[in-house]
């Protein structure tokens, strides 16, 4: 079994910053990717930004330049620095982990429950 727990979600003003981080546990073999996925009210859920196991990053233009994913491999975290936030930023942001429990066992997705965060003034 595999938990991801997420944890960072908070009320901000514009301008403000943020880290969430999301730790991942359980019978874990390896990690491929890891990242943040994003969903305001009406919306559909979005990709924030994802680390693959090399170190190779992506993030959604809304976010390039203020936000910065990074990991911890030994602890199987991934973290989510975000700066100058804005209005709009306000979403339940989910991770993901692109992992398998097994050596012959295919990679799939497993989930966090999401942390909220509202940036308003």
């Amino acid at each position: 079994q595999v938990q991801l727990v997420e944890s960072g979600g908070d009320l901000v003003q514009p301008g403000g910053s943020l880290t969430l981080s999301c730790a991942a546990s359980g019978s874990i073999f390896s990690i491929a990717a890891m990242g943040w996925y994003h969903q305001a009210p009406g919306n559909q859920r979005e990709l924030v930004a994802t680390i693959r196991s090399g170190g190779s990053t992506k993030y959604a233009d809304s976010v390039k330049g203020r936000f910065t994913i990074s990991r911890d491999y030994a602890k199987n975290t991934v973290y989510l620095q975000m700066n100058n936030l804005k209005p709009e930023d306000t979403a339940v942001y989910s991770c993901y982990a692109n992992l398998r429990t097994g050596p012959t066992l295919g990679f799939r997705n497993y989930w966090g429950q999401g942390t909220q965060v509202t940036v308003s003034s």
